[in-house]
């Protein structure tokens, strides 16, 4: 592994240890391996460029592991409510990485390179599980039902995980989620 490749793979486990902002470049540079502090500039330009870089690449990591939970599962049925059970439990074991993202969140106020580069994230994911509610492949999924379907759904796995990392013992079950979807809908009719 190279110098990059490892500064790369320390920040990301800087970032789930210490958390996003609390990264040094000393933290970083020990995970890489002594890799020298300079090489951080050479290879990404700033402490902030390599966190932004290593915190992209820990949350594909993540959009793979839930790209494996809906790959296997259905919207139909209990299919829902077991693709969420599987889902907040993705967000149980990867809670440091959620963390991550939320302080991430709040760091992209003052930056906007990390805002803009959020954002991007963020449409992908809603293309992703719009195209997976949808059964359709991603490339197929009008932008319409992006903007609806998918934000909606988007706005509902951001919701559910807040509440499963501020009160993991009361966050609500994929049933009780799929009859609260439902509940509201039948709402919405009258």
């Amino acid at each position: 592994m190279g110098n990059r490749e490892a500064l790369l793979e320390g920040a990301k486990q800087c970032i789930l240890d210490k958390g996003y902002d609390r990264t040094t470049v000393r933290d970083i540079t020990a995970a890489a391996g002594g890799v020298s502090m300079a090489a951080i500039g050479y290879h990404f330009g700033s402490r902030e460029a390599l966190l932004m870089e290593a915190l992209v690449s820990a949350l594909e990591d993540w959009g793979a592991s839930v790209g494996a939970v809906l790959a296997g599962s259905t919207i139909s049925g209990e299919g829902y409510a077991g693709t969420w059970d599987r889902m907040l439990r993705t967000g149980t074991q990867q809670r440091a990485l959620w963390m991550a993202s939320y302080e991430a969140l709040l760091q992209s106020e003052r930056s906007p390179e990390l805002r803009a580069m959020l954002a991007r994230g963020q449409q992908e994911g809603r293309r992703g599980v719009t195209a997976w509610l949808a059964g359709i492949p991603e490339d197929a999924v009008p932008e319409d039902l992006v903007r609806t379907l998918g934000s909606v759904q988007m706005a509902l796995m951001s919701g559910l995980i807040g509440q499963m990392l501020l009160d993991p013992d009361n966050a609500p079950s994929g049933a009780e989620i799929t009859r609260g979807l439902r509940e509201l809908a039948d709402r919405l009719e009258t």
